[in-house]
């Protein structure tokens, strides 16, 4: 699957762009440095309507704009709470095929951790992370 990378691994800036044109739309500063380099899956839609979300786990460089090939490992639940609805925005996890990266516990925590306060500087979002699933479950969620 082909991921248009957004924000880099380390920085606290985070780029929006049009996820058909992939022009770029604005940008602004978060709360929390991303872990990982974070996209967008090219042609998916997830739950709040725009393209599938997607942390590369790599410790690879990966900068804004670029569009990486890329296999999903599995995903992680996210669900953000708006006017008091809650909407799935879940996250693909990925990793390139040369790599042989698991989802360990140390990675759950760096990704619950950067969720629960990524957006601290905005009064009144609420985002929480649910369940993990593995590799299977992402290529159904694809689907």
């Amino acid at each position: 699957m082909k991921v248009f990378i957004e924000c880099e691994a380390g920085s606290n800036q985070k780029h929006v762009f049009n996820e058909k044109t992939l022009e770029s739309k604005e940008t602004f500063q978060v709360s929390r440095s991303y872990p990982y380099p974070y996209g967008f899956i090219l042609d998916t839609i997830s739950g709040d309507g725009a393209n599938l979300d997607c942390f590369v786990l790599t410790k690879k460089k990966l900068l804004v704009g670029d569009i990486v090939d890329v296999l999903a490992i599995g995903y992680m639940e996210q669900f953000e709470t708006r006017n008091q609805n809650t909407i799935e925005d879940h996250n693909i996890l990925a990793t390139f095929p040369d790599e042989h990266t698991e989802i360990t516990n140390k990675i759950k925590q760096k990704l619950i951790a950067f969720i629960a306060h990524v957006w601290d500087h905005r009064v009144g979002k609420e985002v929480k992370v649910g369940q993990f699933y593995d590799r299977q479950d992402a290529v159904a969620l694809l689907k």
